[in-house]
């Protein structure tokens, strides 16, 4: 048995298409990013620190499960982090850093066992079309950006504004599906006895 250290719904829908038998537990971490933390270590930082709370707060589990996944325009010492939007101009402000450019979409997994805290991270390039004003206002007012990370979900409505990415699908979902299963792998759990 895993624990999924989430109470995401898109993580427990992907975590669900591997097969493997898991509960899920709503850890609280701090996820305030640390002075001159680059977005790679700051998202792998925050997976760790989720499987390890999962671990410590959990019995009878072969392993938990953490992860995190973060918007990045910009790159080097320009590059920002797009969290999740607190209010319609902090969405539009996302969108237009979005709107027909490239940005990246990276996701951390970490599995902590008895003995070892297995990780990995998935960056994915996304190219979004170039946003109007009435989409930005019709996308906003159906409230399925509210709690997303770059103000959107690409498994919903907005799956209409990407043109087109590089990289893994379910990772801008949440949880990269090839990489989580091979983590389960490589820390000596069966996949499908878990």
């Amino acid at each position: 048995m895993l624990l999924l250290a989430s109470q995401s719904p898109r993580r427990r829908e992907l975590l669900t298409q591997l097969g493997v038998k898991f509960t899920t537990l709503n850890v609280d971490i701090d996820e305030t990013q640390l002075i001159n933390e680059r977005s790679n270590d700051y998202v792998s930082r925050l997976a760790i620190e989720k499987a390890k709370q999962g671990w410590l707060q959990s019995h009878d589990i072969n392993g938990a499960l953490g992860a995190d996944t973060i918007v990045v325009v910009g790159s080097g010492n320009d590059e920002v982090i797009l969290g999740k939007p607190t209010d319609f101009q902090h969405a539009k402000y996302m969108w237009q850093q979005l709107s027909g450019k490239q940005h990246t979409v990276m996701t951390a997994v970490a599995l902590q066992t008895k003995t070892q805290c297995y990780q990995c991270m998935v960056a994915t390039q996304v190219y979004f079309k170039s946003l109007s004003e009435s989409e930005m206002h019709w996308y906003w007012n159906t409230g399925e950006p509210h709690d997303k990370a770059g103000g959107y979900g690409i498994q919903g409505l907005a799956g209409q504004f990407i043109k087109h990415i590089k990289g893994s699908y379910s990772a801008v979902v949440g949880l990269p599906l090839y990489e989580t299963s091979e983590l389960i792998k490589q820390a000596g759990i069966e996949l499908y006895e878990c």
